[in-house]
């Protein structure tokens, strides 16, 4: 039997740092990451045949729990008549239509590969647009790896952002500008200091690449309002809410209709599936209707593209109402914990999105989670992992649910975090 620890040192000599994804490497955790085998429902299993109940869910797309039957056969047959053609199908045309059919206020969108390109082509679309160059996102969000997004805060909540990577530029720094979620003020501050030159303001809705942080009452509301004053787009980049956190996405909860979507994750059901779209006057600009330039020879993927439809098919409001019940039955449970023992921790969840912090402080920002014990949190994630609770090796990210887990298997993962963190506070 091979061990994680053997891939690893195996990957480390053709892979920068043995992975395709830096944060599976578990830097910020430490320790060996488990190399996975296969996976069923809610439970992966390593190569070592340790398995695990699965609150990563391959970061989100897992909604319908791993390997559901439907979606495997959906794809199997699609296979069968080829696995890709560069061409135009007609599933392309039912999972557009099936999305704008869900989503407030979509009205076109264009099929991608990943969020990244999504967000990443939304931009260039209010730029195109709007004839302006700057954006402004929101620090701790994160909307893929294109040079525009790998952007730091400055040293003050209203500066310049930084290139916070080698290879992006100070040139294309420059025009992305920083605010913090949840403060419109620093929002409004950013369009009077930079006047008729804002095209996009870009933001996750619930941020999720902190942990999982909703948007405060009426902070979205605003944010749509604030756009629309100074004549540049809103864009929603619900790549990991859409079609999780509700039926028509975090749109739906907060009732706020964007200029632009940015769509994945859930989207492509475990495949590289990605989309961006939104008001036809944006979405006319893109080619070959109009100048806006973007491509891609996979884009529309034949057999991506069965994978979402068949998992949309299958998302229907009954399931909502049930990932609902089940993301309760998880926060009471660890709620319930945190009082009992008094344990300096806070949690935030929306629909099957779940954010434990390890702060007794309501976390609202970016810069309340950077005040996280993460020590704490790096013990308490290995403790899990070793009691068979796999969660996402990052104070910084949110956990996931989706249909496969069960009653039961809540019940067992409450116990395993009530014994994970006595452990972790009485080391």
């Amino acid at each position: 039997m091979k061990s994680s620890l053997e891939l690893l040192e195996r990957a480390r000599k053709v892979m920068p740092g043995g992975v395709n994804s830096p944060v599976r490497a578990f830097r910020s955790v430490g320790g060996t990451p488990p190399f996975i085998l296969r996976a069923n429902g809610a439970h992966i299993t390593d190569v070592e045949e340790k398995t695990y109940i699965d609150f990563v869910l391959t970061w989100g797309p897992a909604i319908l729990g791993h390997a559901h039957p439907e979606v495997i056969e959906a794809c199997i047959k699609t296979m069968r008549d080829g696995t890709s053609f560069g061409a135009p199908t007609e599933r392309e045309i039912e999972l557009a239509e099936l999305t704008i059919d869900r989503v407030p206020g979509l009205e076109m969108l264009r099929l991608v590969n990943s969020g990244t390109e999504a967000c990443m082509s939304a931009v260039r679309v209010a730029r195109g647009v709007t004839g302006r160059d700057k954006i402004i996102k929101f620090d701790g969000c994160y909307h893929g790896h294109a040079d525009s997004f790998l952007i730091r805060a400055g040293s003050g909540a209203l500066t310049f952002g930084n290139p916070n990577s080698p290879g992006v530029t100070a040139g294309c720094a420059k025009d992305t500008l920083i605010a913090q979620f949840n403060q419109i003020e620093t929002v409004e501050a950013l369009f009077e200091a930079n006047p008729n030159e804002i095209a996009a303001v870009i933001i996750e809705p619930i941020c999720g690449n902190t942990g999982c942080i909703p948007p405060r009452d009426g902070f979205l509301t605003q944010l749509r309002e604030t756009c629309t004053k100074h004549g540049a787009a809103l864009i929603l980049d619900e790549v990991m809410t859409g079609f999780r956190v509700a039926r028509g996405g975090a749109a739906e909860i907060y009732g706020v209709i964007p200029d632009l979507y940015c769509f994945g994750k859930v989207l492509g059901g475990g495949f590289p599936l990605a989309a961006y779209g939104g008001k036809e006057e944006y979405m006319r600009q893109v080619a070959p209707d109009g100048p806006i330039y973007q491509a891609g020879t996979l884009s529309g993927n034949p057999v991506a593209v069965s994978a979402g439809l068949k998992t949309l098919e299958l998302l229907t409001p009954e399931v909502y109402q049930a990932l609902e019940r089940t993301g309760q039955r998880l926060e009471d449970g660890v709620a319930a914990i945190i009082e009992k023992n008094d344990y300096p921790l806070s949690q935030h969840r929306v629909g099957s999105m779940f954010g434990l912090f390890f702060t007794p402080q309501d976390v609202k920002t970016h810069a309340d989670v950077t005040r996280c014990d993460i020590p704490k949190f790096n013990t308490f994630f290995h403790h899990c992992l070793d009691l068979g609770v796999y969660l996402a090796p990052s104070q910084y990210e949110a956990g996931f649910l989706s249909i496969a887990h069960t009653d039961a298997l809540i019940d067992e993962t409450v116990s395993s975090i009530e014994e994970a963190l006595k452990r972790t506070f009485n080391a």
